[in-house]
């Protein structure tokens, strides 16, 4: 029969085994708590903190979520960040005969603001003219064309003295009507049209002169070439055609505007249409009005001046 008592363990062995396996355990744990907690050199890197997903080394196609509200909006400015305008909207009224609407964009955020009837269209006039030009420029630079001197100072006095010789000139080389289908498409207008082949009768809203102002200032229309060009162009109208929005402003700061406005008398319908176009820093406005033949230009002028005053005073 087999002595079994040279392989018994003494009781204090297996107490001293039972500590020892015990410290571990308890060693362990202490560990693993000091490897989550902030600052810890047992810390792991691919323990999530709040929030965050864990690095792994690894990059996927979906980046990192930010952890708050606050973290995710900045990286961009909100509206209520950016510094206000020189103009601001307001509760236009204007007491004339006849119709008439306006809009003011705020080109940064591209919120549109104006008259109950802003999407309502009239007949442009002599504002179409900005369009003509940065159609004709945009068209010679993708083409790799620089315009002669001649074409240029149509350019030139098309804009700063509204020359219609020259808009008609300009008109027929761009191709005519094709040039209000690009002008819709690419300043993404919604509410204009243009009419047959006559530059005069292309109809927008107070809306999409807005849109075509901003389109104007952030290069779409004339190219990274011509804006710039255009731009003083416009700032530089003269004359007869140097009326409405900007006439609200200081001497001083009339000049860093860009103009370009539109009239006619509407023989046929025995109306006046007038339109008003103006590009400020961060900014546009559209202004239309028609009423009475009899009431002449200067009525719809004062129509555009006295919004741009409203839209002044309601900054301040």
């Amino acid at each position: 029969m087999s002595d079994y008592r040279g392989s018994r363990r003494r009781p204090e062995s297996r107490t001293a085994l039972r500590l020892a396996l015990v410290a571990v355990i308890l060693l362990g744990a202490v560990l693993a708590g000091l490897a989550i907690i902030p600052g810890s050199p047992f810390r792991s890197k691919t323990v999530a903190e709040w929030g965050h997903a864990a690095s792994t080394g690894v990059t996927t196609g979906t980046p990192k979520q930010p952890a708050s509200r606050s973290e995710r909006s900045a990286g961009a400015a909100s509206p209520s960040a950016l510094p206000p305008l020189e103009i601001a909207p307001a509760d236009v009224k204007v007491d004339a005969t006849g119709w008439w609407s306006w809009a003011m964009q705020d080109t940064r955020t591209g919120k549109i603001y104006g008259s109950k009837n802003l999407g309502e269209t009239n007949t442009t006039a002599s504002m179409i003219k900005s369009w003509i030009a940065a159609d004709f420029l945009r068209r010679s630079a993708e083409r790799g064309e620089t315009p002669s001197d001649a074409r240029m100072d149509q350019v030139s006095t098309m804009i700063r003295d509204s020359d219609n010789d020259a808009a008609q000139d300009l008109w027929e080389t761009i191709g005519g009507a094709p040039a209000i289908d690009r002008l819709i498409e690419i300043c993404k207008l919604t509410d204009s049209s243009g009419y047959k082949n006559l530059w005069s009768n292309t109809r927008l809203s107070p809306r999409d002169i807005t849109r075509l102002g901003k389109c104007i200032a952030d290069g779409r229309a004339a190219g990274p070439k011509w804006t710039n060009y255009l731009l003083n162009e416009m700032r530089n109208v003269r004359g007869t055609g140097d009326f409405g929005i900007r006439k609200a402003f200081p001497a001083d700061e009339q000049k860093k505007i860009a103009i370009k406005n539109g009239w006619v008398d509407r023989q046929a319908v025995r109306e006046y249409h007038v339109s008003c176009l103006a590009i400020g820093d961060g900014w546009t406005v559209g202004v239309m009005a028609r009423y009475p033949i009899n009431l002449d230009y200067t009525y719809g002028a004062r129509i555009c001046e006295s919004v741009g005053r409203q839209l002044l005073a309601a900054a301040k």
